[in-house]
């Protein structure tokens, strides 16, 4: 079974950049798509960005693209979330998520749907503020 344990939140200024890291316990292989999502207090989870096990389709949310970046460093089973010009409408606690079953669809214009992924971290908050 994955387990995911998610780290590097913390407060930042507009602007400024943040990484996320999420190790996976195990290879990295043992899940068919990884996804990070946020929820911000009061609104549903948003499906930041997700990403197919062979890297070979990657999805981001209109909101964050151009500014966010994931990738994996399977050395490390890890798998990171690279934020730069952060906004106050990025504060939240993310979320990194796995399909372990073979659920998700991941394509560039499919979002990232909460449903589809089993296995989830306990999340990390993300705040940006002046």
């Amino acid at each position: 079974q994955v387990q995911l344990v998610e780290s590097g939140g913390g407060l930042v200024q507009p602007g400024g950049s943040l990484t996320l890291s999420c190790a996976v316990s195990g290879s990295t292989l043992n899940y068919y798509a990884i996804a990070w999502f946020r929820q911000a207090p009061g609104k549903e989870p948003e499906g930041v960005t997700c990403q197919s096990n062979r890297h070979d389709s990657t999805y981001y949310a209109d909101s964050v693209r151009g500014r966010f970046t994931i990738s994996t460093d399977n050395a490390k089973n890890t798998v990171y979330l690279q934020m730069n010009a952060l906004e106050p409408e990025d504060t939240a606690v993310y979320y990194c998520a796995a399909d372990s079953e073979g659920h998700a669809v991941v394509a560039t214009l499919s979002p990232c749907w909460p449903s589809e992924y089993d296995v989830w971290g306990q999340g990390t908050q993300v705040t940006v503020s002046s």
